[in-house]
């Protein structure tokens, strides 16, 4: 039987896990086995980089962390090697990064996650990981806005011209 110093480990693991959990937008899990050393480097700089906090946890714990609470469905997943990876930020980026290495690295095989409180599945995170993410979707809306306002200022000047002409000519 483990010693109580090794429980105590193990019970503040779960507690810090389940409480990143709770702060969660987004959550993604997978299995890494056959990645190369160099894959694995790429791969964590890139979520690092999107600001996505990824580590190997036993899925022992991550069914502690999630027991009692709205993540208990993501226990399904929890078979093999599992690697999570956990977005308090963005509810796009775990997904968008994972499933862009996944198209690139084989071996690296995404099983489920979360996503606002929703568990999905393979295809829910491929689904999401193609939406555009919020910087773009922000872009888009100004592109629009601008040529809204660009056709609107032309239309004016148009009028004015109008009636400019319109009065020099009764003039």
């Amino acid at each position: 039987m483990p010693s109580e110093k090794i429980l105590t480990q193990k019970k503040a693991v779960v507690e810090e896990l389940a409480q990143k959990l709770k702060e969660a937008k987004s959550i993604v899990l997978a299995d890494y086995r056959g990645l190369t050393v160099e894959q694995d480097t790429k791969l964590r700089k890139a979520l690092r980089e999107a600001g996505v906090e990824y580590k190997v946890i036993k899925n022992s714990i991550i069914s502690f962390a999630v027991k009692d609470t709205d993540l208990e469905g993501i226990k399904q997943y929890l078979s093999g090697p599992t690697a999570i990876a956990i977005s308090t930020t963005d509810a796009v980026a775990p997904s968008k990064v994972l499933a862009k290495y996944a198209k690139d690295y084989n071996k690296l095989e995404i099983k489920g996650g979360m996503v606002e409180g929703n568990i999905i599945d393979v295809a829910g995170v491929q689904e999401l990981a193609s939406t555009p993410s919020k910087e773009e979707l922000l872009g888009r809306l100004i592109g629009s806005l601008q040529g809204s306002l660009y056709g609107l200022a032309v239309a004016l000047n148009a009028i004015a011209d109008k009636q400019e002409q319109s009065a020099d000519a009764e003039a």
